[in-house]
């Protein structure tokens, strides 16, 4: 078995994992000769607008794309010549082979454990010239002395070839090192090489990119041996391609890491996990900088046009997507999610990105929606609002010409989801509601309370939301278990005839995120991943959904106790059955009644060993978080996918669906302040300057405290502080008074008190003794 057979494959997205194991089939992952550009007819050299359109393959379908076109690509036209700035003899290298799925995100997390890598003999290589204290001493006696010559031939013949590259950084250079795990380079000394670089003559720095040119250009057709990966893993790592006048080169060597097979996509993998974080960030920081550069160039004739390299995003996406697969496979991982989000991307057309993702099946175009990972969550709203905003408007019209066709009367009334609730009938109401007006789930929500006259501006849709949320989720409901020690809530396991009511709650996550309202709810992560599970609603029912792989990671965030248990389980070192004596069967109390169930068949007469104890802990896991509440989970499910069904879904992990749902953690209260509207107060008034003053001074949790007061939640929603629409009004009573706050439209109504002291003694107060509409 290879070292490619032991890793285990990440588990592949819904749109890959279906496609995977037929593209597979049959298929050695030997290196093709790549073919010449694709004829314009096939919609190849269509380009990109501002950089955005261009060509990419998926990764499990190169292969097969390049079996089919090799014998087309025999006959055609060499390509169109790039020219390097200030270099000379300079041969062009072919663009990738393209073959875009129709709503398939670019992933390697698709890769197949039983990937076969083709084992090809290791070259000779040349003898090592330096050892890292030469090279280090030789810098030293050259910044001394000013005679770089002997620091000159060293870069010259190292970056002269492959074969160099390996032969100057192997850690051992008569070893094979054909591992994923260790890609057997001396990471010190590349690191201490490429920072001396950027402090040695031009022509030095000069020597090194002419020596990576002629690499490129020799090596660009033929398998490819370990050692060839080891180069270009290396070669990436290099910080002159921080600089525009390397884009050229970069670019070209971008493109053949993009077009390597995929069993040497997982080599990189592996080993760009094992960089440090700094290392790692600055591959990323380098690969975004090259797209926003491309998309908007400060000086555009320093780039070729943009017609003759269209391919120069798609290579460098591709790469990021190992890179981000990288990242997702350490726990925790090297850098946060959102380090991959590229911010130039919020000024492009996203739905055009969204519609070329939807519309072009097994054509050539390029959509940064096949890289959701480099989307912000802020872009992602954009492009689900829309899509929302676009459902709703296709609905209305529907309904709008329903009527006409019947030759009926039009109603204002019928272009929204109206909402007629009594407040002592909360739940029941909202529930008769949404079922009996199903089919207008995605209109615009407007809410009435029974015998209250009100015009809905927002904030009686706001109140609903928060009124209900409050009754739903109260311990006494039964519908869902608090968990103190975890600060979330779980759904209770507790059977039950009719299970509308999860579906209710899954309907309101679904209309607070198409109508924009951020909800104070509190589910642990694994919530948003089950959520997911899959994105798209299948077409069979019979499918089981809101199933997904969970951890003993999963249980801790909802209930630790239990899980530490379940980890001092594990690692006893003592006899677990004779010590324990338990079987695979748990016992759950559900209204007085202890009820057992087998975690597999036969359980209550298994017992759990120390060979069988990792099976019995993943079994009580997935028992807990999957098939103890699958029923309520199921209809929470549909509930919220009713309102959200979209394909935008796909674009969004777990984390950013929280974000959508409930808001960001993270406060910027001088953003708050920038953004903060007043009514009877000015800015520069002495209450305002004191309030803003104790508010800025004051911990964390009290300025969570005072937005839970104001808003009805401590979270922030996608677009910032800006969107909160914050008001400050003056509140003509006595300064004995306390604050007070209208949630539903995050107005806090202050009195003009006299005195710094006075006005943080009863602003703490408020909102440290508050009921609030916020949960335990």
């Amino acid at each position: 078995m290879s070292e490619v057979d032991r890793v285990p494959s990440p588990a592949a997205p819904p749109a890959v994992a279906a496609a995977a194991p037929e593209e597979k089939k049959g298929k050695e992952p030997e290196r093709e000769k790549l073919p010449p550009i694709v004829s314009a007819g096939a919609g190849a050299t269509a380009g990109l607008d501002r950089g955005s359109k261009g060509q990419i393959s998926t990764f499990s379908s190169f292969i097969s794309t390049v079996n089919q076109k090799k014998e087309a690509a025999e006959n055609r036209s060499s390509p169109t010549h790039l020219v390097f700035p200030n270099i000379k003899n300079v041969r062009d290298l072919p663009p990738i082979c393209l073959d875009v799925r129709q709503k398939q995100r670019i992933s390697i997390d698709a890769l197949s454990s039983e990937m076969k890598t083709p084992v090809l003999p290791e070259p000779i290589l040349p003898v090592q010239p330096k050892t890292m204290k030469d090279f280090l001493e030789d810098v030293e006696k050259a910044k001394s002395s000013g005679d770089w010559k002997t620091v000159h031939d060293f870069y010259l013949t190292m970056f002269d070839s492959f074969p160099e590259l390996n032969a100057a950084f192997k850690k051992d250079a008569s070893a094979s090192f054909n591992t994923i795990e260790d890609s057997g380079i001396n990471a010190k000394f590349v690191n201490a090489v490429y920072d001396a670089l950027l402090n040695t003559p031009q022509d030095i720095q000069k020597t090194v990119l002419k020596g990576i040119i002629n690499s490129l250009l020799r090596e660009w057709k033929g398998p490819r041996t370990k050692d060839d990966l080891r180069a270009y893993f290396i070669l990436l790592q290099n910080p002159q391609f921080n600089n525009t006048s390397t884009y050229v080169i970069y670019a070209h060597l971008l493109r053949q890491i993009a077009t390597l097979v995929e069993a040497d996509h997982h080599f990189l993998v592996h080993w760009f996990k094992k960089l440090s974080q700094k290392r790692f960030k600055q591959l990323v920081e380098r690969l975004l900088q090259f797209i926003s550069l491309r998309l908007f160039p400060a000086k555009p004739e320093e780039f070729p046009p943009i017609s003759k390299c269209s391919w120069w995003i798609p290579s460098a996406s591709k790469v990021l997507a190992l890179l981000n697969t990288a990242n997702n496979l350490v726990h925790p991982p090297l850098i946060p999610y959102t380090d991959f989000y590229n911010s130039t991307l919020d000024h492009i057309d996203l739905m055009e990105e969204y519609h070329t993702w939807q519309s072009f099946g097994n054509s050539h175009r390029f959509s940064f929606c096949q890289y959701p990972f480099v989307i912000s969550i802020a872009a992602k709203k954009i492009i689900i609002q829309r899509d929302s905003e676009q459902q709703m408007i296709s609905i209305a019209r529907q309904s709008l010409v329903d009527k006409v066709s019947r030759r009926q009367r039009p109603d204002m009334n019928m272009l929204f989801l109206n909402m007629k609730v009594r407040r002592t009938h909360l739940v029941s109401d909202s529930l008769d509601e949404l079922t009996r007006k199903r089919a207008d789930l995605k209109k615009k929500l407007k809410v009435t309370f029974v015998g209250e006259a009100g015009l809905d501006m927002g904030g009686l849709t706001k109140e609903w939301f928060l009124l209900l949320i409050r009754q739903i989720f109260h311990p006494d409901y039964g519908m869902f278990t608090y968990h103190k020690d975890s600060y979330c809530h779980w759904f209770s396991s507790f059977k039950c005839d009719n299970y509308s009511e999860f579906r209710l709650v899954g309907i309101l996550m679904g209309l607070a995120v198409y109508n924009s309202i951020t909800l104070d709810i509190r589910f642990p992560p694994c919530c948003y991943k089950k959520l997911l599970s899959p994105p798209i609603v299948p077409n069979d029912q019979s499918m089981p959904v809101g199933i997904c792989s969970v951890t003993t990671d999963d249980l801790c965030q909802i209930m630790p106790e239990l899980a530490h248990g379940l980890s001092e389980l594990l690692s006893y070192e003592g006899n677990v059955e004779e010590d324990f004596y338990s079987t695979f069967q748990v016992f759950q109390e559900e209204f007085g009644i202890i009820k057992s169930y087998n975690l597999k068949p036969g359980g209550d007469k298994i017992p759990v060993t120390n060979q069988n104890r990792k099976e019995y802990v993943q079994l009580y896991t997935d028992f807990l978080l999957n098939k103890s509440i699958y029923k309520q989970f199921a209809a929470f499910y549909y509930g919220f996918h009713s309102v959200c069904a979209s394909n935008a879904l796909m674009l969004l992990r777990p984390e950013e669906v929280e974000i959508l749902v409930c808001g960001s953690p993270e406060l910027d209260m001088h953003a708050l302040q920038r953004s903060t509207q007043y009514d009877g107060y000015a800015k520069t008034d002495l209450t305002i300057r004191y309030f803003w003053d104790v508010v800025l001074g004051f911990p964390l949790d009290l300025q969570k405290k005072l937005l839970h007061f104001t808003t009805g939640s401590d979270r922030v929603p996608v677009g910032g502080m800006a969107d909160l629409n914050f008001k400050i009004s003056k509140n003509e009573t006595s300064t004995n008074w306390l604050p007070v706050a209208h949630t539903c439209f995050n107005q806090l109504c202050l009195p003009p008190y006299k005195s710094k002291k006075d006005l943080k003694q009863k602003l703490i107060i408020g909102i440290s003794n508050s009921e609030g509409f916020g949960l335990e």
